[in-house]
């Protein structure tokens, strides 16, 4: 079978769910290899588990003090190296950079932000503000397709796990964009806003109090967004914000309280699987858009809605 190569989405060796997503999908394509570019030992144990027949490990010494350029200069080396038939990387900023820049160095299609990927190669996208869904399939050179989270549900198959030191060569002109310095982002307790499997989101209607917002989000086990409104008037950081000036989300179920459900929102949130709506306009364009609605005030619907579930979960 071919060869499907996979940048793996780590946290100091610390392997991201949205890895395991893209080695089930790589699955589909051919066999997977997994590619991690960082110190210490690669965590080929975890990769194998969701079926990484080979592990590319790359000491990122000469790396980790720069911006992208490095590591499209890494996948375009190995693609040189093993012809893969496909390549996905995840649907992050970062990884959108490096796709970019990765399909320039080896002259092939790109094809970022899809929620799905068939096994002849087509992918699924929802384009123009979420307007429209398209199917699309890269015609030259190696596939480069980046994937959004939560786009698969991640399946365990056992992989050979095979690990292969890659030796990279870094040109100069990408050392050109230098870390000068970083600082960790404050921990919440909650998953991350773009890769979460639940988002409970707040708008205007929340009149900038979010307690009843997140406290269902905990019952979940959910992350927290909010609407743009809420974040222009304050009442959440941009880092929240949902929507296409914010971060564009694809969770399996997406509530969305006190949301109006303006384009600007519905186009960062309208892939997700399920979405549920609570607002006491009962004309609001958000419930165009759901599966599930429910007409009536955030801080009363929410509480009770919390309360069940804990009890439930109790």
């Amino acid at each position: 079978m071919s060869e499907i190569l996979v940048l793996v989405d780590h946290v100091d060796g610390n392997v991201r769910k949205t890895t395991n997503e893209l080695l089930t999908i790589a699955r589909r394509l051919g066999e997977p290899s997994a590619v991690f570019i960082g110190s210490g030992e690669a965590p080929v144990e975890a990769l194998k588990k969701f079926g990484a027949e080979k592990v590319y490990a790359v000491d990122d010494a000469e790396i980790k003090g720069y911006l992208v350029a490095p590591k499209a200069e890494v996948l375009a080396q190995l693609a040189e190296k093993c012809s893969p038939a496909a390549i996905l990387i995840p649907s992050s900023a970062e990884g959108k950079e490096i796709a970019g820049r990765l399909a320039i160095k080896i002259e092939s299609g790109v094809i970022t932000d899809a929620v799905d990927v068939a096994d002849s190669g087509v992918t699924t996208q929802s384009v123009f503000a979420g307007s429209f869904t398209v199917q699309a399939k890269v015609t030259k050179g190696t596939p480069i397709i980046t994937v959004k989270p939560n786009s698969a549900a991640p399946e365990e198959v056992a992989g050979a796990g095979a690990l292969e030191q890659f030796a990279a060569t870094i040109s100069d002109g990408a050392k050109t964009a230098q870390i000068v310095a970083s600082q960790p982002r404050q921990a919440t307790g909650r998953p991350e806003l773009t890769e979460a499997a639940i988002v409970v989101s707040g708008g205007r209607g929340t009149g900038g109090d979010f307690t009843a917002v997140e406290a269902l989000a905990d019952s979940l086990g959910a992350a927290v967004g909010a609407s743009r409104a809420a974040v222009d008037s304050g009442w959440k950081p941009h880092a929240f914000q949902v929507g296409q000036t914010g971060k564009v989300v694809s969770p399996q179920l997406y509530v969305a309280n006190g949301i109006s459900g303006a384009i600007q929102h519905r186009a960062g949130m309208q892939t997700s699987k399920t979405i549920v709506a609570v607002n006491k306009d009962e004309e609001a364009p958000i419930f165009e858009l759901v599966d599930f609605g429910v007409v009536g005030d955030l801080h009363t619907v929410l509480p009770a809605l919390t309360e069940a579930i804990n009890e439930r979960k109790g």
